[in-house]
């Protein structure tokens, strides 16, 4: 058990000084992560994916189920949207319950690529949930396997984090994925884009400019009452496509019989008060999850790009403030 008191109290009195209304709700949500985290570190509440068989896990980062549902009509690898429920609301959560030992023979099959920098905070710097929220006591007890039992791992952000929108493209990721499915195979393959997460770029991208503070900020000016929630989810939806686009390159490009794409988690836009995806959330919205099967086949018609930036240094917490992550 880890004590945190002294910390907490500080924050505690700091929120009741900026904001005494919602201060007493935030400390009941420390007390409630306490016992959360003290049971789900223990045994895991949800569908980890590795019960389930796939050759190619393709995770859209922040997909809620019925955005998804909505586009899908628009691609035609999309025929069923089923839906599980995820071991994590927060990327952390779904590492640290996903990864774990009891699934270490097929871990060990695993090529990872992922351009979520809490991946890296997770296993080579050992940080545990929770990261976002102090509580007064730890009591959790987390096991994840370490990266030399996967049979990679690419963390894609270190040398790719896009310097105009301080995310990692997902054109990155699908290239990084062509190259690693025609080079050397794999078993098992996770490919984990950070779309349609924070920053909502669905529109920028294409056109080719800075981002605004809206799509930078997306959700985070709908709970500071800054935004109409009709053009956050416009933005999220078009971020969503973006991300689907490339989806659909990675199906064309990459051999794989057995496809499913999936999500970590969801995204919040004011259900039940909750913006985002807050950490030890039960909420459907965020724990709930798309659970789509389909095929690749490698048609040739990408010729992927593996160009980095040697030269370039990204600090990570830097990285995860981009993400909106404070």
């Amino acid at each position: 058990m880890q004590t945190h008191v002294k910390k907490w109290l500080a924050e505690m009195g700091e929120r009741f000084r900026e904001n005494p209304i919602r201060a007493p709700m935030y400390v009941i949500y420390t007390w409630y992560l306490v016992f959360w985290y003290a049971v789900t570190s223990r045994i895991p509440i949800g569908t980890n994916v590795y019960e389930r068989d796939w050759d190619l896990l393709i995770i859209l980062d922040a997909c809620r189920v019925d955005t998804l549902i909505e586009v899908a009509p628009e691609y035609d690898f999309i025929e069923d949207v089923e839906t599980i429920w995820s071991v994590g609301s927060q990327s952390d959560e779904w590492m640290v319950n996903t990864f774990i030992p009891d699934y270490d023979k097929k871990i060990n099959q695993t090529h990872y690529i992922t351009g979520n920098g809490h991946a890296t905070q997770l296993f080579e710097r050992g940080i545990f949930p929770p990261k976002n929220n102090t509580t007064p006591f730890d009591f959790s007890r987390w096991e994840i396997v370490d990266t030399e039992d996967f049979a990679n791992i690419d963390f894609v952000w270190k040398q790719n984090h896009d310097k105009r929108y301080r995310i990692v493209l997902p054109g990155v990721i699908t290239d990084r994925a062509i190259h690693l499915g025609r080079s050397c195979g794999f078993d098992r393959l996770i490919v984990h884009y950070m779309q349609p997460h924070l920053p909502y770029i669905g529109r920028a991208l294409p056109e080719d400019r800075e981002a605004t503070d809206l799509e930078m900020e997306g959700y985070e000016q709908l709970e500071n009452n800054t935004a109409d929630r009709n053009e956050v989810y416009e933005l999220y939806r078009d971020t969503l496509r973006l991300a689907l686009d490339e989806v659909g390159e990675l199906l064309q490009n990459i051999d794989a019989e057995n496809v499913v794409i999936t999500a970590d988690h969801g995204e919040a836009f004011g259900e039940f008060g909750a913006y985002g995806h807050p950490e030890g959330f039960p909420h459907p919205v965020v724990k709930k999850v798309p659970w789509i099967r389909t095929s690749a086949v490698d048609t040739g018609s990408r010729k992927p790009s593996l160009e980095t930036d040697p030269d370039e240094t990204v600090d990570l917490e830097q990285h995860l403030k981009d993400l909106g992550y404070r």
